[in-house]
């Protein structure tokens, strides 16, 4: 049985993945809150829950040290854990842009370090977004964390010549709890701000539609148990016609894409 090790794992596409891959193999399933714990071993015998809280570097070189007891060797690592800062980048403060890279990006890479020595021959996958072609005003935050995530991720596979294969799924727009909890999160910033009061208003109602009306989750469960099968992956992979669109316009000249960007959100705040 392959031996799988995944963040996030208590919803959205981390707990997709985890029903997933529980009946196949041996699943380290990830969590924050404790009460989630006995929905995780729900899922199976096979699922072994872990603590961890991407915010808190003492519970990740923990739960890289718990999982180390437990097995010598990883076939899988999925990187799903995540969430969004949303907010205009005049009003954001250091502390939230650090939170954001703390929580999308620095954990990921201290956690994938921790377990490194048990990934020989093994893959990382990590559930990056469309978002990391850096086009999305508002969410700039999230974009610059996923772009870095991809970017450093990418440069492990260079420098360890393919020991570890490195795979970044670039999802769409996914139905996920993500963007209910993303609004619940900015709730002070997406109120208080009266300079951009109407786009932050379309930007919490369009998080919510997004959380009912986004692809179904199982698209992405079904490119990452691709990328899991083969020998030698593809390093990305997007998901969702959303998500090509973005990356076709990413290689526009940049005053360009501004333009369009800037005309594009006018007309849909209106």
């Amino acid at each position: 049985m392959k031996t799988y090790v995944i963040t996030g794992a208590t919803s959205g596409i981390g707990e997709a993945l985890l029903k997933e891959f529980a009946g196949v193999g041996i699943v380290f399933a990830g969590y924050r809150n404790s009460q989630k714990v006995e929905k995780l071993k729900s899922y199976g015998e096979n699922v072994i829950p872990f603590y961890i809280d991407m915010t808190k570097p003492d519970t990740i070189s923990a739960a890289a040290d718990f999982i180390k007891k437990k097995t010598g060797k990883i076939d899988t690592l999925i990187n799903a854990a995540g969430c969004v800062v949303a907010g205009a980048v005049e009003n954001l403060s250091a502390e939230r842009l650090r939170y954001q890279f703390e929580v999308n990006t620095f954990s990921h890479l201290a956690f994938s370090q921790g377990l490194l020595s048990l990934l020989e021959g093994g893959k990382i996958i990590n559930i990056s977004s469309m978002s990391g072609f850096g086009i999305f005003p508002f969410i700039s935050p999230y974009c610059a964390s996923k772009r870095a995530l991809d970017i450093i991720f990418n440069s492990l596979l260079i420098e360890t010549g393919g020991r570890v294969k490195v795979v970044s799924i670039k999802p769409g727009v996914i139905a996920t709890p993500l963007w209910e909890k993303s609004v619940e999160e900015n709730f002070e910033s997406l109120k208080e701000d009266k300079t951009y009061e109407k786009e932050m208003a379309f930007m919490a109602e369009n998080a919510l539609k997004n959380g009912k009306k986004g692809l179904d989750v199982r698209k992405v469960v079904e490119v990452v148990k691709k990328a899991d099968s083969l020998k030698n992956p593809k390093s990305s992979y997007t998901v969702g016609r959303d998500a090509k669109l973005a990356e076709i316009f990413s290689k526009l000249p940049q005053d360009l894409l501004n333009t369009l960007i800037k005309a594009g959100l006018k007309a849909r705040i209106k």
